[in-house]
């Protein structure tokens, strides 16, 4: 029980991730607002010289205009090195990039990066959870970083 409020409260809380809005495109017009496509734009917080690209779909009508919308789980991403790849700090083998609400408590869009070591490359997956259950679709994506600059790992 203590468990279950205590990630509740952390869904809650949860700052949002900051991101830029890069276009949108209408996929269902209706009178209250259209039901959308988005493309918005992360820059990965602990790696410098990667931004990663998600598409996500954004519910109009009434319940969207309010913030209210249940967001679907039907998410992609690509991430691409967009400049000299320096790293700010030492990376954990897995962790969570960005996170976002897709729904005014419970659901929760996340962007894991994981290391991958043997190939120096960053692999980026996104998904979508609730609460208590969370949804099968996903999207992965990958940055290689030159062998020369090897990816720090925390200890």
């Amino acid at each position: 029980m203590k468990a279950a409020l205590l990630l509740l409260a952390s869904v809650l809380w949860m700052a949002p991730a900051l991101a830029e809005d890069i276009g949108s495109v209408n996929t269902e017009w209706k009178l209250t607002g259209s039901h959308k496509l988005v493309v918005e734009a992360f820059d990965d917080p602990k790696v410098e010289g990667v931004a990663c690209y998600v598409a996500k779909p954004e519910r109009g009508g009434i319940a969207g205009a309010f913030g209210v919308a249940e967001e679907l789980s039907d998410v992609s991403i690509a991430c691409r090195q967009v400049g000299p790849i320096r790293f700010r700090e030492p990376l954990p083998k897995q962790e969570d990039a960005f996170s976002e609400r897709r729904s005014i408590i419970f659901k929760v869009l996340h962007v894991v990066r994981i290391v991958d070591v043997r190939r120096n490359t960053l692999v980026y997956l996104t998904y979508t959870d609730k609460v208590i259950t969370g949804s099968p679709q996903n999207s992965v994506t990958a940055v290689t970083v030159d062998r020369s600059t090897p990816i720090p790992l925390e200890k």
